[in-house]
């Protein structure tokens, strides 16, 4: 059995999830980015391989560590990938998209997929059948659209989200919240009509710590998947690893 750690370093969480060959067995949240922290994980579960996908400036000494410690990968425009990127500049192509669109790939080979990934910003992702990624759209996720109304107003408070939310809000809170929750669902479901009119039989993959909040909204029938970034990652992981 091959224990590989996949590292998911995000604007808002740290996250890394621990897999025995192809199980994924356990999601952990870190406290922050030290060689201490990435120390004590190898000595738990003493990995054969590592994946680092960071979108922030983190430390640089846990790349030397794992580096040292496990036959580990970081996640770039230079990585080798399960599926090609004929789009402009490819070194701007976000890390947690290429983990996204790699699961979708990994999960559903010779299909194609429209992955969309519910974080900071919403991510809609487009793999053909050729395993081809065309691209996408990027807009403001639930948290930036809660913090932009608070911030950029003078009287509008800052609420949090809330899974029975009212289509009709009755107050300042609930009016928000329909307003952010209800629009990104209607959002969603209208970019995947927007291209059922382009293209046939794909299939929509949802993932993101925000999903839960959506699903049960939308009409459009979806594969929901909190760990999709994870399975990309491992299988980014394997796919270079094993080329070594």
């Amino acid at each position: 059995m091959v224990t590989s750690l996949c590292f998911d370093f995000g604007n808002t969480r740290l996250k890394c999830a621990v897999f025995a060959d192809r199980e994924l067995k356990e999601v952990i949240v870190l406290d922050n980015d030290s060689t201490d922290r990435i120390i004590s994980l190898i000595q738990r579960f003493q990995p054969q391989k590592s994946i680092l996908s960071s979108v922030i400036n983190h430390n640089p000494d846990i790349e030397v560590l794992l580096a040292e410690k496990t036959v580990f990968h970081k996640l770039g425009h230079t990585s080798k990938l399960p599926f090609t990127t004929p789009v402009g500049k490819p070194e701007t192509i976000g890390a947690d998209r290429l983990a996204i669109c790699a699961a979708a790939v990994d999960l559903f080979p010779g299909q194609h997929n429209l992955a969309i990934g519910l974080g900071t910003c919403i991510t809609y992702n487009y793999i053909n059948r050729a395993h081809e990624f065309l691209g996408g759209s990027i807009s403001p996720g639930m948290t930036m659209r809660f913090r932009a109304m608070h911030e950029q107003t003078a009287l509008l408070p800052l609420v949090e989200p809330d899974q029975h939310f009212p289509l009709i809000g009755y107050d300042t809170k609930t009016n928000l919240q329909s307003g952010v929750i209800m629009g990104m669902a209607k959002e969603i479901d209208g970019i995947i009509d927007a291209y059922a009119l382009k293209f046939n039989n794909f299939n929509v993959l949802l993932t993101g710590g925000d999903m839960g909040f959506f699903v049960p909204h939308l009409k459009n029938r979806i594969f929901a998947d909190p760990y999709l970034i994870f399975k990309g990652l491992y299988a980014i992981c394997e796919y270079n690893t094993n080329q070594t």
